[in-house]
């Protein structure tokens, strides 16, 4: 029996080190999330970057992004005090989590569309993407990924629940844990690399006209859109870094017979590196480059009046 005991606990963190990867793991969210809280606050806070339309799309951004690292740092935290959940409601969290995790791509293809329309057709921005326009693409982009959702619940209820003893789950709560349906994983492969070569190609699109207007017209504006569509296209690489988390786990599960404890480990740095990290890079040069952003910012942190 405490043989058994002692390979069991060999299987988990001792209580030292679960306190030490928990503090480099929540350390970075909180200041990612301190980070996006502040840069949300500054999008709200002046008129002219409310009404604007790319800041329209960059507050969805940081919504989306926001929501994904709370989510993500509460099921790390129920993970690390080994509490089990039921299926439904880690089905629940998991799903929503991917959710914000999706739309954080496709605002930045949208933003990228905002610029090509912006420099290429400057008399028809104002009556496409006017108004509220943008706050209505927003929400597309979010039902879009609802959509994508409802597929995913459907493929989940082919698995035979009703066969359980429990629904109460063995092991902590993660996004492998919902890929237990025989197409549930072919499924969302196919959506990750769809989601990621279709809004690589149309930015890499964007970027290529306005280039090309950029030349014929060698205007200022033109060129300041050509380097932001570059920035996008950085900012997609670093929002799309968290579709390779899923895969890179799953393929050292398989190709490796690494232990539980060692296994842990590399999931808790993969977490930070391609999950934290590149959502705070993301927004937060963003935030840095745009002048006007800035200045507010700096207005609210310094406390003085705009």
């Amino acid at each position: 029996m405490s043989n058994s005991s002692g390979v069991d606990e060999a299987q988990y963190m001792s209580k030292e080190e679960r306190v030490i990867f928990a503090i480099f793991v929540i350390f970075p969210c909180v200041v990612c999330l301190f980070v996006n809280g502040l840069l949300l606050w500054t999008l709200l806070s002046k008129a002219i970057l409310r009404e604007t339309p790319r800041y329209c799309l960059l507050f969805n951004l940081l919504l989306s992004d926001t929501l994904h690292m709370s989510l993500s740092q509460m099921l790390y935290m129920l993970a690390t005090s080994r509490t089990h959940l039921y299926f439904p409601v880690c089905a629940l969290l998991t799903l929503i989590t991917d959710v914000s995790n999706e739309v954080s791509p496709l605002t930045v293809v949208a933003m990228s569309l905002e610029r090509y329309v912006a420099v290429c057709f400057p008399l028809h921005h104002a009556t496409l993407l006017g108004g509220r326009r943008a706050s209505v693409v927003a929400v597309l982009l979010w039902a879009l990924c609802l959509l994508n959702l409802v597929v995913r619940v459907g493929l989940l209820m082919q698995f035979p629940f009703h066969t359980l003893d429990t629904l109460m789950m063995n092991d902590y709560c993660s996004s492998l844990v919902i890929r237990i349906a025989p197409l549930s994983t072919a499924y969302d492969q196919g959506y990750s690399a769809f989601l990621f070569v279709s809004s690589a190609v149309v930015i890499l699109w964007s970027y290529v006209m306005v280039m090309m207007a950029a030349r014929r017209c060698a205007s200022e504006k033109s060129v300041k859109a050509r380097n932001t569509l570059l920035l996008h296209l950085f900012q997609l690489v670093l929002s799309l870094s968290a579709t390779i988390y899923l895969p890179l786990l799953v393929g050292l599960a398989r190709l490796m017979a690494l232990p539980r404890l060692t296994y842990v480990r590399i999931q808790n740095v993969l977490y930070v590196l391609l999950m934290t990290l590149p959502r705070a890079l993301s927004v937060l040069i963003y935030g840095i480059k745009d002048q006007t952003m800035k200045s507010t910012m700096l207005a609210i942190i310094f406390c003085k009046k705009q």
